[in-house]
């Protein structure tokens, strides 16, 4: 290949879905992007993408590129920066992942700073309650809540959330406030069930056991798989939960919500920030890296 335009226009379209969505985020013309794309797959001998009228798909080819294409055009930017100052600006695409809540409500308060200082920076951010493939999604760096069990991933652990147990007014007023473990079996309480998937098994309630911690399965009619719903049904009474303060913090300040059990919390929660190899830590990567843990130290462990 004579550079690495054509590799970049092919990424962009494949993250676009489009030819003409892709020439306007690189001020080129269609055409050129459309020749561009089509030659590489010429020089390559394969298929990439299959074009139809409205959108273009990615062929398994075209995925396997990909991934290798987006490898390359990062070490690319790292070599043009590898004697760059420090406070030189940061330019290009940035695309992050995180949980919705903690997007909604910590880090996207906190971007219009982190924008204003990197005003040539493209940040694309999706906020998810899955674990999405940072390979194949194309995703720079991750905030992920819970254990890393992909050995694949380069996970560095930045703090733990801490986790509280809450119930609405309302619901404990139907079904007294828990003294002890033995009360939650003893008043009949109910609780809202929490799963990252719909087919997963349901988290049971967690508490301190020794020197390690056990689980108890407690009754609940209802079954969530978002922190927002899982939010919204204890704030409507239809159980008790145990969620990080971080999210509810407001609420039981608010007395929406009210603590029970402090001395029975679940275990603290791990935050990790996650990228697929250590070679896609370009300076932008980094610098996100760095901005994030600051704007979650406060809420850490």
């Amino acid at each position: 290949m004579q550079n690495l335009e054509s590799l970049l226009i092919f990424v962009t379209v494949a993250d676009r879905g489009s030819f003409t969505d892709a020439a306007e985020t690189l001020r080129i013309q269609k055409g050129r992007a459309s020749t561009a794309v089509r030659k590489l797959e010429e020089e390559l001998g394969a298929r990439l993408l299959h074009r139809t009228t409205r959108k273009v798909q990615l062929t398994e080819d075209g995925r396997a590129f990909l991934a290798r294409a987006r490898e390359l055009l990062s070490d690319a930017e790292d070599l043009s920066s590898m004697f760059a100052d420090d406070k030189a600006a940061l330019r290009g695409r940035l695309r992050v992942d995180m949980p919705a809540e903690l997007a909604r409500k910590t880090i996207v308060p906190a971007l219009p700073d982190f924008l204003e200082k990197n005003p040539e920076l493209e940040l694309e951010v999706s906020s998810t309650d899955r674990q999405v493939d940072l390979v194949q999604e194309g995703i720079d760096c991750v905030v992920r809540l819970g254990p890393i069990r992909d050995e694949t991933l380069i996970a560095r652990q930045i703090g733990k959330f801490r986790i509280v147990n809450a119930a609405s007014p309302k619901y404990l007023q139907r079904h007294g406030v828990p003294q002890s473990i033995e009360d939650l079996k003893r008043q009949g309480h109910r609780t809202i069930h929490f799963a990252p998937t719909s087919n997963a098994r349901p988290f049971g309630w967690e508490y301190p056991d020794g020197d390690g911690y056990s689980s108890l399965d407690l009754p609940g009619a209802l079954s969530v798989s978002s922190a927002q719903t899982y939010e919204a049904a204890a704030l409507a009474g239809l159980g008790l939960v145990q969620a990080p303060l971080i999210g509810i913090g407001p609420y039981l300040d608010s007395g929406a919500l009210v603590e029970v059990l402090p001395k029975h919390r679940r275990r603290s929660l791990p935050v990790s920030l996650v990228v697929a190899h250590r070679r896609n830590l370009s300076r932008r990567v980094r610098a996100f890296m760095q901005w994030i843990e600051g704007v979650l130290a406060p809420h850490l462990e």
